[in-house]
């Protein structure tokens, strides 16, 4: 793998992937990071998985699936990853109908039911959504930036190339063993018939194909940003991720620490909830030492709208105080 790490530093970054929890403000980041992108010309696209549509309340523009212009060199989309893994097992479906016999079928459907439900299957899905607009750039887009990173379990999945690459070729061995039984006794029968099998053979090739792609672009056009608040559950999560995220080779870059409460001597009850933050953010510096820190200051309300996100953007291109 070393061999990877040489070239990264020629290629630019084109994607910025946000993790964290939910509830610590990635996707107000995640926005003010498309805009400040954006504002320095590059044509950005932000990518949203928020059910609760905030994206589209903070750019004050009505996204759907498909990217729609939110501002100059911006545009924005909101995926809904319940719905994808709805179409991603329907496709599956699709194609195990074209390669499967009928008796199975009933038991086939039973089992991917219960796929949709299954954690993985949302996450897996969303990878695959991510992995087809990661095509979009640099053609469409510049930058690409995702509200919302697959999990570093889900990473470290998809960058064992192995897995996946020895999973269709066992496949496409055994299909076309298949194809060729079948059309030893067709030709032996006289029957032509067209090869409605490969398809599958042929999707699944495409899907192994557009993964190794992702994987290499991960490695070497991305970075993952962890957001955290200054927090015993978030430090602890985002030391997790950093960990898993060391053997997928998809740099880490600044974390960003978000809702930092300002200090106020004014009150007994600020000073205190200071006080343990300060705590907090001491071993935060100490223990992500290797990593940039984006100290990000507390809004003293929630940030709705666009002047407010423009200003947050503002203050993050700016070079941080202190």
């Amino acid at each position: 793998m070393a061999h990877d790490h040489a070239h990264h530093h020629d290629l630019p970054t084109r994607f910025y992937l946000f993790g964290g929890k939910g509830g610590v403000g990635k996707t107000t980041l995640a926005a003010a990071n498309a805009l400040r992108l954006a504002a320095a010309g590059e044509r950005t696209l932000l990518v949203s998985t928020d059910p609760a549509h905030s994206v589209s309340d903070l750019l004050e523009a009505r996204l759907g699936a498909e990217p729609t212009a939110a501002g100059e060199n911006l545009w924005a989309m909101e995926i809904d990853p319940q719905a994808d893994a709805q179409a991603y097992v329907e496709g599956i479906r699709e194609d195990a109908q074209a390669a499967v016999s009928k008796a199975v079928l009933p038991a086939l459907d039973r089992h991917l039911k219960l796929a949709v439900q299954a954690p993985g299957t949302a996450e897996s899905a969303l990878f695959d959504r991510f992995t087809r607009i990661m095509e979009w750039c640099p053609q469409r887009f510049d930058r690409i930036v995702f509200d919302t990173a697959p999990s570093g379990h889900t990473l470290r999945l998809l960058t064992l190339p192995s897995m996946l690459g020895a999973w269709v070729e066992g496949l496409q061995a055994q299909r076309a063993k298949v194809n060729k039984l079948q059309g030893m006794w067709r030709s032996m029968a006289g029957v032509r018939e067209p090869e409605r099998e490969d398809r599958v053979l042929t999707r699944l090739r495409q899907r192994a194909e557009r993964f190794a792609q992702a994987r290499h672009r991960l490695h070497d056009e991305s970075v993952f940003h962890p957001v955290l608040q200054a927090e015993r559950l978030p430090i602890e999560e985002t030391a997790r991720v950093i960990e898993q995220l060391r053997d997928t080779h998809i740099p880490v870059g600044a974390l960003y620490v978000n809702r930092l409460w300002p200090a106020d001597e004014s009150s007994a009850f600020v000073t205190e909830r200071v006080a343990q933050q300060n705590e907090y953010l001491a071993e935060i510096r100490e223990r992500f030492a290797r990593h940039e820190l984006i100290e990000v200051a507390q809004s003293a309300r929630d940030i709705v709208g666009r002047a407010q996100l423009d200003a947050l953007a503002a203050r993050l291109s700016a070079p941080s105080a202190g």
